[in-house]
């Protein structure tokens, strides 16, 4: 199946899509590529480098015997005490306010997700696929925000593999991963004149090493590494992973999209 011209619907329908994407990849993942001490969660999409969600709150997953539990009739934490402790100034109410407001590209931005994928030995987080949305490129923040993000999981020695089927902006012309190589080696990218997407897997190691493939709309996808250490790989089936959540986009919108 050729890759779509996602420019012809709006932002909803590739979140649609992205998501269906993200859980396809995970599927494959777990079912039959990665070895037995590592699996693949889909997890929410952050800004910037964050500790592993799934060790953070020990409380979560303690049982009620570790952890001592409030004494009866003790107060519950008002809004100034339930994220940091009294007095921390931090609030969880939401803001009594008229009006919100919020682009529809930032709010499928924030709902965003990732494939994770950890090793069994602490859940540490060791590589991530990234889909990039057209909220990715939609604001300098948002693009800042994305490319700081993923400059942070190699200087942290996480591996990266990026799909990017969105069309270069003013902000990268070289596509986003130009941005992230000038960003992480200081160095330029140019894409190929007629392939305007790209794929790329980022090796996190003494270095980092990035493999590219630039595509086009109407390519068909290969496979591509996901390393989760250095110098040892899975290959993702791509366009097998398309097809299966191309499969979940309504038909209204397969008949836009499809050649």
């Amino acid at each position: 199946m050729p890759i779509h011209d996602w420019t012809r619907v709006d932002a909803g329908i590739f979140h649609h899509f992205h998501q269906r994407w993200i859980v396809a990849v995970t599927d494959v993942l777990n079912g039959r590529l990665l070895p037995a001490d590592y699996y693949a969660l889909a997890e929410q999409h952050g800004a910037g480098f964050e500790p592993d969600v799934l060790t953070l709150k020990a409380s979560e997953v303690s049982g009620p015997d570790d952890e001592a539990a409030p004494a009866a009739g003790s107060p519950s934490p008002g809004p100034f005490e339930a994220n940091g402790g009294p007095g921390t100034g931090l609030l969880v109410v939401e803001p009594r306010v008229r009006i919100r407001a919020e682009t529809d590209l930032e709010f499928y931005r924030r709902k965003q997700g990732v494939v994770a994928v950890r090793h069994v030995s602490g859940d540490r987080l060791v590589a991530v696929v990234e889909i990039v949305s057209k909220g990715n490129k939609s604001g300098r923040k948002a693009f800042e925000d994305f490319v700081r993000k993923a400059a942070e999981l190699l200087c942290h020695g996480v591996h990266l593999l990026l799909l990017d089927l969105q069309p270069p902006t003013a902000r990268d012309p070289q596509g986003i991963h130009g941005a992230i190589w000038d960003e992480v080696a200081g160095e330029p990218y140019v894409r190929p004149p007629d392939k305007p997407m790209t794929l790329a897997a980022y090796e996190a190691a003494a270095g980092v090493r990035a493999y590219i493939e630039p595509v086009a709309v109407g390519d068909s996808l290969i496979d591509m590494p996901l390393y989760l250490e250095p110098g040892r790989h899975v290959a993702v089936p791509l366009e097998e992973t398309y097809q299966l959540a191309f499969e979940f986009v309504p038909r209204r919108w397969r008949t836009i999209l499809e050649p």
